[in-house]
């Protein structure tokens, strides 16, 4: 294993996340544990021109990463008819080799997504597109194996007048304390069928089928850990063995406490969230009464990883 503290895996059959490999597991616990930030403030690295991030400013944000699986960079607000547009978070993404994006529902033609209150009656009925709080989740739950969400990037243009402030949590933390607890609940958690997205249908017509598949998985190349996952109630079933049913329990009581791996951020403009995808929430929030003044988070999701 790598003497630095770092997220990834390096030796095939040194594999932590194997739970036959109860060594390498050691091991990566025990760095894990001692690099692991204890305040919000080694995460933060500021940044002069996110379009243009020095040498220096883009090892800071990998080191954060290796560390916690998420870095957040902070620059100077843009002003009146400078303010930043989608290639700022593009740009962001490719100093980390972070290229292919999601193309989700809503987001505009270059994959990246303007989150922010809708009029439009479609669009409102998702969550991100409201002033409602967001329960804990990973980006891209509902999609298929070969489009998993591996990292993204959120970028803050104006925040909310009152509230939207951000929970985040490094799922490796959570792989290590439900794997502390028992290693079967791991095992029931990557089942293939674990937990299913019904299909979404509007007015007849399905937008999207339903998806199985499990909440932590194995890259097949990498051999890093990734997470799928939602704490919703609605429009979920997990499967309803004992095992699974504890686990589940389990999981959602740890992301329910006042867990000391948790990080909360309300991002300020020129402020943003580079991750592979941990776990997050938002809380609910109101808008200035401004017109044209409300909360406005750029989204991008990526196939890649931070590399």
């Amino acid at each position: 294993m790598q003497s630095v503290c770092a997220s990834g895996v390096v030796a095939a059959g040194q594999n932590p996340f194997a739970l036959d490999n109860h060594r390498a597991y050691a091991l990566w616990r025990e760095q894990k544990l001692r690099c692991y930030p204890q305040h919000l403030s080694e995460l933060l690295v500021p940044v002069v021109n996110p379009h243009a991030l020095t040498e220096a400013e883009c090892a800071a944000i990998r080191r954060a990463c290796a560390r916690a699986n998420m870095a957040i960079y902070v620059s100077q607000p843009s002003t009146g008819d400078e303010l930043p547009g989608t290639p700022l978070v593009a740009d962001m993404g490719k100093h980390f080799a972070l290229l292919h994006l999601d193309q989700n529902l809503y987001a505009d033609d270059d994959g990246i997504s303007a989150l922010q209150v809708s009029a439009q009656r479609r669009q409102y009925e998702y969550i991100p597109y409201s002033r409602c709080g967001i329960s804990w989740h990973t980006d891209g739950y509902y999609n298929p194996p070969e489009r998993k969400i591996h990292a993204m990037v959120l970028h803050c243009v104006r925040p909310a007048a009152e509230g939207g402030e951000n929970a985040l949590l490094d799922h490796e933390m959570l792989y290590l304390q439900l794997r502390d607890k028992n290693p079967d609940f791991i095992a029931a958690l990557m089942q293939d069928d674990v937990m299913t997205i019904p299909a979404n249908i509007e007015n007849g017509v399905e937008i999207r089928p339903e998806q199985s598949g499990p909440v932590f998985s194995v890259d097949a190349h990498s051999g890093d850990l990734h997470m799928r996952y939602t704490a919703r109630t609605r429009s979920i079933v997990w499967k309803t063995d004992a095992t699974t049913q504890t686990a589940v329990k389990l999981l959602e009581d740890l992301l329910a406490g006042d867990s000391p791996y948790c990080f909360n951020r309300r991002l300020a403009a020129g402020e943003g969230i580079i991750s592979n995808n941990v776990l997050h929430r938002r809380t609910a929030f109101k808008d200035s009464p401004d017109v044209g003044q409300g909360r406005l988070i750029y989204r991008a999701r990526y196939y890649e990883r931070i590399q």
